[in-house]
């Protein structure tokens, strides 16, 4: 099978017939059914009415509430959906970490009961979130997608294309503590709080050990994890998720509430879910660090590195949300920095200088654009997104390798499995589209 660049990286070339991704994605989207569910006695857990997880745990006197879903509107919702089963005053608010998704409601939840809230400290003294600029109009949520071609966000239903996600619903922490755990007994609900690093550096994981329940946040997901986000944010540090996996493994739960998705139940398939999760991650680490170690480049170890059979076909590996090739990339780039060691690449050619030269050896810009156009008819639709784009690195107006580009990026996010990737694929091309129909317009 013929190997193309996608993404940056490379990989096997996308069938033209081949939506088999697409079909997975779409049945991903069962984890996000709207249900509350009775983990365990006094443990209740919202699921898809926000973008993330809210629990409700009971307690002496009234309630506490790990994590509080990405605004007051669906705050409301919860609260309507959790029932008599939540009793006032809420005693306690724990925010898991500072994602929007997972703090932007608890103005509601606390009501006029003041209740405390706790978190990590490094909740409170992290910097936020920058993400890239949106020049070509990528988003890895898919936000401003039709609804005829939005699936999903990954590890949630939507994100932020009903209700936004928002600080107006979020409450300072009242409570924080900066050692790696915290015991605590709130309303006679005796709790520990871990730090548990991964997605969010500050992620805290509550254990409740009377009742063997973890509530992890999103440092576990039912998605191979996002290691190196497209949106533009630092590689997480996959040597520390790893260590706090371990952690979490040694816990011994019965009961998992992540921080999206379904919730686990039984201790065989709580340890099966976080070995293979932590195991995952630490091979993709360790492969790639040795890799650099022996002067491999990253574009080797994306095709090197490939997750062993047992932990690929793994439900908590699958690559809905992070994929095992932008983590090795971030990894590389963590650790080694942007050089891969070949000498070419110190001081390269910009991009309309390799353009010039590239379209002139095809023969110049008709020929390359025949190219995007049978390439486009062979399915080669990542190649016929790069050759659209040495013309467009020559003339970004030009009409014609624009709407070849948008065709090659549709193509290529309707065959994948990738929500974020899917989403970026897609609103790039509604974003290209447009920019067609305003000048059109003129």
């Amino acid at each position: 099978m013929a190997i193309v660049s996608t993404l940056g990286m490379t990989a096997p070339a996308l069938a033209a017939d081949d939506f088999s991704g697409r079909d997975k994605l779409k049945a991903h989207s069962e984890e996000f059914r709207k249900r509350v569910v009775e983990v365990t006695e006094g443990v209740y857990t919202a699921i898809g009415y926000s973008a993330s997880n809210v629990t409700l745990i009971q307690a002496e006197g009234g309630s506490i509430i790990v994590d509080t879903s990405a605004n007051p509107v669906d705050a409301k919702a919860v609260i309507e959906a959790f029932g008599d089963r939540m009793a006032h005053p809420v005693r306690a608010i724990i925010y898991t970490h500072n994602h929007p998704d997972h703090t932007g409601g608890a103005t509601v939840f606390a009501g006029d009961d003041k209740p405390e809230i706790y978190s990590h400290k490094l909740l409170v003294t992290a910097k936020p979130d920058i993400g890239r600029g949106r020049r070509d109009g990528g988003d890895a949520f898919g936000a401003a997608l039709p609804d005829d071609q939005f699936i999903n966000a990954g590890t949630q239903l939507e994100y932020g294309r009903v209700t936004p996600h928002t600080r107006e619903g979020f409450l300072a922490p009242t409570q924080t503590f900066d050692e790696e755990e915290e015991s605590l007994t709130i309303a006679g609900v005796s709790l520990q709080l871990i730090l548990t690093p991964g997605e969010a550096d500050e992620n805290i994981s509550v254990w409740l050990p009377h009742r063997k329940v973890l509530i992890a946040g999103d440092v576990f997901l039912k998605t191979f994890p996002n290691i190196a986000p497209l949106r533009g944010l630092p590689t997480r540090p996959a040597d520390k998720w790893v260590a706090s996996l371990d952690k979490l493994i040694a816990l011994n739960a019965e009961f998992v509430v992540p921080g999206h998705m379904s919730t686990l139940v039984g201790v065989e398939e709580v340890k099966d879910a976080l070995t293979a999760y932590r195991d995952g991650i630490k091979f993709v680490y360790d492969k790639t660090m040795e890799g650099i170690s022996q002067g491999k480049t990253p574009d080797e170890l994306v095709q090197e590195v490939k997750l062993p059979a047992r932990l690929a076909q793994h439900s908590y590996l699958q690559e809905y949300y992070g994929t095992v090739a932008w983590a090795v990339r971030g990894i590389y780039s963590q650790n080694a920095g942007w050089f891969d060691g070949n000498p070419t690449h110190i001081f390269p050619l910009t991009d309309r200088e390799r353009a010039e030269k590239v379209v002139a050896l095809a023969g110049g810009k008709e020929k390359m654009l025949e190219g995007a156009e049978a390439s486009l008819s062979a399915g080669e639709f990542q190649w016929a997104a790069e050759q659209a784009d040495y013309i467009l690195a020559m003339e970004p107006q030009n009409s014609e390798a624009t709407k070849a580009k948008v065709r090659a990026l549709r193509g290529l996010g309707e065959r994948q499995m990738n929500a974020t990737a899917r989403n970026y694929y897609l609103t790039v091309a509604q974003s290209l589209e447009r920019g067609l129909q305003a000048s059109d317009a003129k």
